[in-house]
């Protein structure tokens, strides 16, 4: 028993010495950051602010709330953590000793021409034993006790594998974050796409009407013998084109309107919109911070960082399977031929203990394949976290000159669209007056509509932007 008992210290000393917990290391990139995006510097801004101190419109708020409690790719997400955290509490005991409680229940007849039938016989006759001691054969068993398996981790193979699946349950969580980054950025642009698609219906209405006056007024110059019967066929056609238009957008909004419920969802229903077009009420200055910040905002680049160290960890593991493993399989209970003398301690005890090292001699090849896939897994995992801070940066860039342009532009249109809207007037009294052409009246028309529906692609690019700049940052998920 003593020899039993210095074995045991020496298999808990040994364990002791593998448990040395390593700290996890940053991902370095080979293609750091810039120190800013543009040929100026922001302010550091480790926290972006919360989606709700973006977006201050009532209806959008409340489709984001829906949402995040109904769409199914988030829901799809949240099960997939479930997913890897049941690999974190497979691997969380793996480097422990695994204890089964055991009842057997057994018989055997050994052949009488057989050593163990000739020595059960022999046994038998023998005159010096005990009457309770006699093997029976057939020979009942009869066991009650526990068995354990240990593989002790002296290289630090399996503490890899606790790692692998502690990284990869981290990644899962970053990726349903990421989904909800994205989530909010796309209903966001959708509700804004569908306010445009109102308020271009509002500004062809207003046009259609403004047309229908038009071409009133040329069969009224026509009788009169001011107009001919093309100026009369070309205002008609112009009106028949913007209503055509009309449809066409009201179907836009349709679908718009389907793919928000979709998201939120929910069957197809009617969406309300805010008639304050030039109003959408978000918050129009955002603190970009420096480029480093991704690092820590971006939900993709965190699951890209996990999932690099989750294939560091594979790849430790499948090069530490070449070394020998070091088991101990061990039993102890209470066993008799004999159920009534199945408690006699301690003459029924039995235990057994057998330790021994394991190294692979002709499954090497198996090994070298699975080191050679975990080489280039590892590999791939790390330029994908490289590809994803390259796209970050990228993403900030083309956002923050996007929005830039787009209120440039915004300011521009703007101005030739109050030109446009007094142009019109100006071409109905000219050619009452004679002055000009109806020509000229369906070109200044057809020039109005189209500046007014430019006016709200570009504001509607603006604050889908201003999104886009939100979303490329890192905002939206914490």
């Amino acid at each position: 028993m003593k020899i039993l008992n210095y074995f045991f210290q020496l298999i808990l000393l040994i364990s002791l010495f593998s448990c040395k917990v390593n700290k996890k290391t940053k991902v370095v990139t080979e293609k750091p950051l810039p120190k800013s995006y543009i040929n100026q510097s922001d302010t550091v801004t480790k926290e972006l602010a919360k989606w709700k101190e973006i977006i201050f419109n009532p209806t959008l708020s409340k489709l984001i709330d829906t949402a995040l409690k109904n769409n199914f790719d988030l829901k799809d997400a949240l099960q997939k953590i479930e997913m890897s955290r049941s690999g974190v509490l497979l691997n969380k005991g793996i480097r422990l000793p695994d204890v089964n409680a055991n009842v057997n229940l057994g018989r055997r007849k050994f052949g009488d021409y057989t050593m163990d039938g000739v020595g059960n016989f022999d046994t038998n006759l023998s005159d010096n034993i005990k009457s309770d001691q006699v093997i029976p054969n057939p020979l009942p068993d009869y066991y009650v006790g526990f068995q354990s398996t240990w593989e002790i981790d002296l290289w630090g193979k399996l503490k890899n594998l606790k790692e692998s699946a502690a990284s990869k349950f981290i990644a899962s969580q970053y990726g349903k974050d990421l989904i909800v980054t994205n989530l909010i950025a796309d209903i966001a642009a959708l509700y804004f796409e569908l306010l445009a698609l109102d308020k271009e219906v509002n500004v062809l209405k207003e046009n259609i009407k403004l047309q229908e006056n038009a071409y009133e007024l040329m069969l009224t110059q026509k009788d009169v013998g001011r107009a001919n019967q093309l100026a009369v066929e070309l205002m008609k056609a112009q009106l028949l084109n913007s209503k055509t238009i009309l449809v066409e957008v009201e179907q836009q909004m349709l679908e718009c309107e389907a793919k928000l419920n979709y998201l939120c969802g929910q069957y197809p229903n009617k969406v309300p919109v805010d008639t304050s077009f030039y109003n959408t009420q978000l918050n129009l200055e955002i603190k970009t911070g420096v480029p480093s910040a991704l690092l820590d905002n971006r939900p993709d680049i965190k699951q890209a960082e996990y999932e690099v160290l989750a294939n560091n960890a594979n790849l430790a593991f499948a090069k530490k399977a070449f070394y020998p493993s070091f088991n101990i399989n061990a039993f102890v209970g209470l066993q008799s031929f004999n159920a009534l003398l199945l408690l006699d301690v301690p003459a029924s005890l039995a235990y057994n203990t057998i330790g021994g090292l394991a190294a692979p001699l002709l499954n090497r090849r198996k090994l070298k394949s699975d080191l050679l896939l975990t080489k280039a897994q590892q590999k791939s995992a790390y330029i994908n976290y490289e590809k994803t801070v390259v796209n970050a940066f990228k993403e900030v860039f083309v956002s923050m000159n996007n929005l830039n342009k787009t209120r440039e532009a915004f300011n521009l249109k703007n101005e030739e669209v109050d030109v446009l809207k007094k142009s019109i007037l100006s071409s109905q009294e000219l050619f009452k007056a004679g002055r000009c052409n109806y020509l000229e009246v369906i070109t200044v028309q057809k020039n109005a509509l189209e500046s007014q529906i430019d006016l709200i692609g570009i504001y509607k690019r603006q604050t889908i932007a201003i999104v886009q700049l939100y979303k490329s940052l890192g905002g939206g998920w914490k």
